[in-house]
C-alpha cells in the first residue's frame, strides 16, 4: 500500500489546510460590506413601504378586493 505524505485522508485538503494564501480577512469583510449594503437597502425599502403614498395604494387594493362580487 502506498502511503501519500503530506495529503492527509485523500480529500485533498491535507493535514495543514491552506486557506486563501494569506487573504482570509477579505472574505469576512466581503460579507460584512454585504450586510451593510442589505441593511440599507431594507431601510430604504422600509420607509418607502410604511409611507403615506404606498399604504394608500395597499389600502386601495385591499379595499377593491374586498368589494369583488362574486
Amino acid at each position: 500500500m502506498r502511503r501519500r505524505h503530506g495529503h492527509g485522508d485523500g480529500d485533498g485538503h491535507g493535514d495543514g489546510r491552506r486557506h486563501g494564501h494569506g487573504d482570509g480577512g477579505i472574505v469576512t469583510s466581503e460579507y460584512a460590506m454585504g450586510l451593510i449594503a442589505a441593511v440599507g437597502f431594507a431601510g430604504v425599502l422600509y420607509k418607502v413601504v410604511t409611507s403615506a403614498q404606498v399604504s394608500a395604494a395597499l389600502q386601495g387594493v385591499v379595499q377593491k378586493a374586498l368589494d369583488v362580487q362574486f
